[in-house]
């Protein structure tokens, strides 16, 4: 701004000097006040007037300005205005504090190249040689030099070279032989050299001026001279320090803002990648491989069972071959009392050297599932920020840890469910082999309604039963159960099939099952000799397969209504006979729908599947089978299956 209006009006004679004083300013009131800063810039053929104001409310300080003694540690930019300003001044309101310079055309510049001076009577005014004038013309070039680097080399260097760039300008603006710059980032490590520039001597005459960075950082720039120092070292070296810590104070922001991004999008991958998990173990598992070697350079998880008892679930070293070691010393008594005692309602809590970490309960719901212990980084103790991120992320890692627990104990409850729908045991009898395959869905977390029978029924023969429940979850596990126990109960009361579904379709309807219904394929197997004689009933039910011992393989079955879904059922028997070695499979709609992509198995498959394994036992045609459905896709089933064999396997005549 300063320069646009010293151009537009044509006093580019007063460019480096508004320059410098602007700068240095604003330099002070973004250190000293903290606040954001208002600069108006006033022009005329005369010269130019700046005010640079602040926000920070305060005190009124005294009615006349007096610039600061040059050993001050404050206020070094009014020193610069007093030399070079032809006046200036300090107001206030209730908003803030504006500093005010004017600079004026060298025929008017009574102070500035007079040597006016200020105080309540008028000031006397004495013509200034021009060797003078040269000479404060060059100390103002000189001291514009030493604290304004250009915005074009500034990007190009890093901190550490910024640094080390003032402190030559510094050293040789005053002719000091050497000076090094000491920072202390307070990571624990201590101060460290962050520029070095010429020899570095030690002695009374050396010159330390405090870095004024804000806190937890500290430093200080120190000057080595031969003999003893003029006083302007200090002030030309404090007002250096003011600059570098201008620098100090924005790489920090820029630093900081730049990690916290990065921490975001670490957490949130962490937290993606945990959420994808529903596997206790392999959660579990997968939090320690997150930590480490970014948060520390190792982590270890231990579980929390009911009782308070921590077991060691999972460890990971930035060193493989430092893990046995980890593990030993997670064990010893102290240690492992530390972990064990962690409270719920606990931060972070630090781990005594030799480990050196920190321990974070791993909370849900309330409740502790487990401890998350994490040593410190390599080089340097866990930092607030580290801390904070690792709270984070264990709070992520224990939702992940309840979310898996959760699936995994409604999966068990799912598979406990729905082998409870299917017979512990099938029967068996001489010359006739029942065999089946049960294949859950992926998922593994609703009950299905898949579910398959064989029932031993009085005075010789069995009932068999395979069928599909609409819809997933309890209720389609209830209408299971019911569907089940109403065959069982009006088989053995001796009712023929017909008659026994007609009853079941009118029982689902009165349930009222809001829309379940169930397809069914029911059949009576009666022993004929060496043949097996079958009554078929299909109600909306994938036919059967019929494999003869030949290898033919052909459908069987006439095609019926659902149960549950119409008030009539529309019923078609039908008989066939099995001889000695044939197989009836029956298999739900599971199988023919299992995906390869875009591609069904289908019933050609199943016929492919089936013709190589005609005349071997129930129980190898119904594993062949399984292993023909599950191999033929790569992707998890998405619906259960069912399979069940009935084999004639008695002796063929003359055999």
């Amino acid at each position: 701004m300063v320069r646009e209006v010293l151009a537009e009006v044509g006093l580019t004679d007063l460019m480096d000097e508004a320059l410098l004083l602007t700068t240095e300013l604003a330099t002070n009131g973004v250190i000293h006040a903290g606040t954001d800063l208002d600069v108006n810039v006033a022009a005329d053929d005369r010269g130019v007037t700046v005010t640079v104001t602040d926000f920070r409310s305060g005190p009124i300080g005294p009615a006349t300005p007096v610039p600061p003694d040059e050993g001050a540690e404050h206020g070094r930019g009014l020193l610069l205005v007093d030399q070079f300003a032809s006046s200036w001044g300090i107001s206030h309101d209730p908003d803030g504090k504006g500093v005010w310079f004017r600079l004026e055309v060298p025929s008017t510049a009574a102070r500035a190249l007079t040597g006016e001076k200020r105080g309540d009577a008028p000031a006397v005014v004495t013509e200034v040689p021009e060797d003078d004038v040269a000479a404060i013309a060059r100390t103002a070039e000189r001291v514009s030099w030493l604290i304004h680097i250009g915005d074009e080399l500034r990007t190009k260097l890093t901190l550490p070279q910024l640094i080390s760039e003032m402190l030559l300008r510094l050293c040789e603006v005053i002719g000091a032989p050497g000076g090094v710059v000491y920072l202390d980032t307070a990571d624990g490590s201590g101060p460290a050299v962050v520029a070095k520039h010429g020899n570095i001597t030690s002695g009374d005459t050396m010159v330390s001026v405090a870095l004024p960075v804000h806190r937890p950082y500290s430093g200080r720039v120190e000057l080595f001279p031969d003999s003893d120092p003029p006083p302007y070292w200090t002030s030309l070296a404090a007002l250096s320090a003011d600059r570098m810590a201008l620098a100090i104070e924005t790489d920090r922001v820029t630093g900081s803002d730049r990690r916290r991004r990065g921490w975001l999008t670490f957490l949130a991958e962490a937290g993606e990648l945990l959420a994808q998990s529903l596997d206790v173990n392999l959660t579990l598992a997968l939090v320690p491989q997150i930590m480490v070697p970014r948060l520390g350079e190792w982590c270890a998880v231990h579980t929390v069972d009911e009782w308070g008892n921590t077991e060691l679930a999972a460890a990971v070293h930035a060193s493989e071959s430092s893990l046995p070691r980890l593990r030993q010393r997670l064990a010893e008594p102290e240690l492992a009392a530390r972990i064990r005692g962690v409270d719920v309602h606990a931060g972070a809590v630090p781990l005594p050297p030799p480990a050196e970490g920190v321990v974070i309960p791993l909370v849900a719901r309330g409740t502790v599932l487990g401890v998350l212990a994490v040593g410190r980084p390599v080089g340097r103790t866990h930092s607030r920020d580290d801390i904070t991120i690792l709270e984070d992320a264990a709070r992520r890692a224990a939702l992940a840890i309840d979310n898996a627990r959760i699936h995994s104990e409604r999966a068990e409850i799912a598979r406990d469910f729905q082998q409870s729908l299917l017979p512990s045991a099938l029967p068996k009898a001489k010359g006739l082999a029942f065999a089946a395959e049960y294949i859950p869905a992926a998922t593994g977390t609703e009950v299905d309604g898949d579910f398959y029978d064989v029932l031993e029924l009085e005075g010789g023969g069995y009932f068999v039963s395979i069928g599909d429940v609409c819809g997933k979850g309890a209720r389609a596990g209830a209408v299971t159960g019911l569907v089940r126990d109403v065959l069982r109960v009006m088989t053995r009361d001796h009712r023929p099939l017909p008659r026994t579904l007609e009853l079941l379709n009118q029982t689902l309807l009165e349930q009222s099952t809001e829309g379940r219904y169930a397809t069914l394929a029911t059949a009576t197997v009666t022993r004929d000799d060496a043949n097996l004689d079958i009554e078929l009933v299909l109600s909306g039910h994938e036919r059967p397969l019929l494999l003869h011992r030949e290898g033919k393989c052909e459908y069987v079955g006439a095609l019926g209504t659902a149960v549950g879904l119409l008030p009539k059922l529309a019923v078609n028997p039908v008989k066939c006979t099995l001889l000695p070695g044939d197989a009836l499979v029956f298999y739900t709609d599971g199988v023919t729908e299992r995906r390869d992509g875009s591609k069904l198995f289908g019933h050609a498959n199943i016929c492919r599947s089936l013709r190589p394994l005609a005349g071997y036992p129930a129980n190898v045609i119904a594993a062949k089978l399984r292993s023909a459905v599950i191999n033929y896709s790569d992707e998890d089933p998405r619906d259960d299956m069912a399979v069940l064999v009935l084999a004639n396997e008695a002796p063929l005549s003359g055999g």
